[in-house]
């Protein structure tokens, strides 16, 4: 869980660094085809070719087109809002994954989970108005947006993970997303700087063996104990935006970010035991 979070960090340090020169869309295209070498050994680990047969590629097709415009709209609020209120935002994903999920997999919702969507929903709207400004800002919209897409396609995943392999699944993500990031990256492409290089082969690396950690991680230990670490990201964030960017904290966002994992610890933890 070390190597997750500083992972993530480095994915949202580079990647505002690769934005003041790159399009999102050219990142992302960058990001998804060095995925696939960076993928390569797992594959080898899991079996080789074989596990990357799928008898669901029209779900993976939706999916990815789901993940693709929310990963799309979590590069783009970096560029609009501090890093901490995105990664704060991003934190209500728990929530709207376990509404989602008793909507569309009939799983059932309990009194906490609906006081965990309220906590959210109110945290949100604290962090929405940092400074005291009217409404919801571009910057705030499209992060939460990010984060009801991420929870859709957290959905899907489940629904695929009882016949697909975690390798199967990140392989045809990566695979969907080249294609469907081949023409608008083309549309904007520049050739990067060397500089620029060196920010979005971070980003490649760190995002595709974050997730690698995280699922070691799971093999190590309960959900229980892994689950709420991964809240340390949001005051991790936070600091990161202070450091080098000299963003500032602001009392309603502490106290909103507060509410929103308030809001993912009671889903977590007083959730029925079966």
């Amino acid at each position: 869980m070390a190597g997750w979070l500083l992972l993530m960090l480095v994915v949202a340090v580079a990647g505002r660094q690769a934005t003041r020169e790159l399009d999102v869309f050219q990142i992302m295209l960058m990001r998804s085809v060095m995925g696939m070498v960076l993928l390569a050994p797992l594959v080898r680990l899991s079996g080789g070719l074989a596990t990357l047969r799928t008898r669901q590629l029209p779900r993976h097709v939706g999916r990815n087109i789901v993940h693709y415009a929310a990963q799309y709209g979590w590069f783009l609020a970096l560029t609009l809002i501090p890093l901490g209120q995105v990664v704060a935002i991003e934190f209500t994903m728990p929530i709207w994954t376990a509404l989602l999920a008793a909507l569309f997999l009939g799983e059932r919702l309990h009194r906490w989970k609906v006081a965990a969507v309220l906590l959210g929903a109110v945290g949100v709207a604290m962090i929405a108005r940092p400074g005291g400004g009217g409404g919801l800002g571009a910057g705030q919209a499209i992060a939460l947006a990010a984060a009801l897409g991420f929870a859709v396609s957290i959905i899907l995943v489940k629904s695929m993970a009882r016949t697909e392999q975690a390798v199967t699944i990140m392989f045809w993500m990566l695979v969907v997303q080249s294609v469907l990031g081949l023409w608008p990256a083309l549309a904007v492409w520049r050739w990067p700087s060397a500089a620029a290089w060196g920010w979005v082969v971070l980003v490649a690396v760190a995002a595709t063996y974050a997730h690698y950690c995280m699922a070691s991680a799971m093999r190590h230990a309960d959900a229980t104990v892994v689950v709420p670490m991964d809240f340390m990201r949001v005051p991790l964030t936070a600091l990161a935006g202070w450091l080098f960017y000299a963003e500032r904290f602001d009392l309603l966002m502490v106290l909103g970010t507060g509410l929103i994992l308030v809001g993912n610890l009671l889903n977590l933890w007083r959730a029925p035991r079966a």
